[in-house]
């Protein structure tokens, strides 16, 4: 971990914003867990720890959580178990992976497991308390004075309404983790035209050019799982060959 509080930059709302917010840490090195529960406190959040996966598991299906900080490499089990058993549970709390498992298989493997962000070590304490704002605010929009999202939209029996930042199906609520959420929101916005695989990766996980990734892609199938008749055959969340991803409200074929 790098940086410190010493940036007179950093966005003077955070601490606003963090207030009140409660931030899980599972991991088992006890320095690095230390000095993120203290720069979190710093900032405004009510940080708890866990050294395994046992105990993290435990304080999550306890506790009312805003956002879990996990590490991969854990004494008892690894973390992919940890996101897995979270999600069966239908526990939507967004999940930060902090781990030093660098490769592209590893990060698809976290947000196919279920992950919102994957950040690896050594890292920069300035981006990592930016991207848990980020996480935050995307879970709660609205707390810090941003703009209204567009008036509700609905396609077959799904209705999703950006202002209340809820999705139903047939009239039941659907929970959508936060990426998943944005990943349809960005759709939603296009109004039926196409979205490329990389405006996606930069709108919604904030990539550049340089990254290669399935993540649109796994996220797109968890998407068609839980809001298509039949996944397999998708008849409002469309791929376009060759181009990406756009969002027919009709009951139209297929591109």
């Amino acid at each position: 971990m790098s940086g410190g509080h010493d940036d007179a930059s950093a966005p003077a709302q955070r601490e606003t914003a963090a207030r009140g917010r409660r931030v899980l840490i599972i991991e088992d090195n006890e320095k690095l867990a230390l000095g993120l529960r203290n720069n979190l406190e710093f900032e405004g959040y009510t940080a708890l720890v866990a050294p395994s996966a046992e105990a993290g598991l435990a304080i999550a299906r306890a506790e009312a959580l805003d956002l879990i900080i996990l590490d991969l490499m854990l004494p008892d089990t690894d973390g992919y178990r940890v996101l897995r058993a979270l999600r069966d549970a239908g526990d939507a709390t967004p999940v930060l992976v902090l781990t030093a498992l660098a490769e592209e298989a590893d990060k698809v493997r976290g947000f196919r497991f279920g992950a919102d962000d994957y950040v690896t070590k050594p890292f920069g304490l300035m981006e990592l308390l930016a991207r848990v704002d980020a996480l935050l605010r995307r879970a709660r929009p609205g707390v810090s004075g941003a703009p209204p999202g567009p008036a509700p939209v609905t396609f077959g029996d799904v209705a999703v309404d950006p202002a209340a930042h809820t999705v139903t199906r047939a009239g039941t609520p659907v929970v959508l983790r936060p990426r998943e959420y944005d990943l349809l929101l960005a759709l939603v916005r296009r109004a039926g035209a196409v979205a490329t695989r990389l405006e996606l990766l930069r709108e919604v996980w904030g990539y550049d050019e340089s990254v290669m990734s399935r993540t649109v892609d796994t996220h797109m199938a968890e998407l068609r799982r839980k809001l298509e008749a039949d996944p397999a055959d998708p008849t409002h969340l469309l791929t376009v060959r060759k181009a990406g991803y756009r969002l027919e409200k009709g009951t139209g074929g297929r591109d």
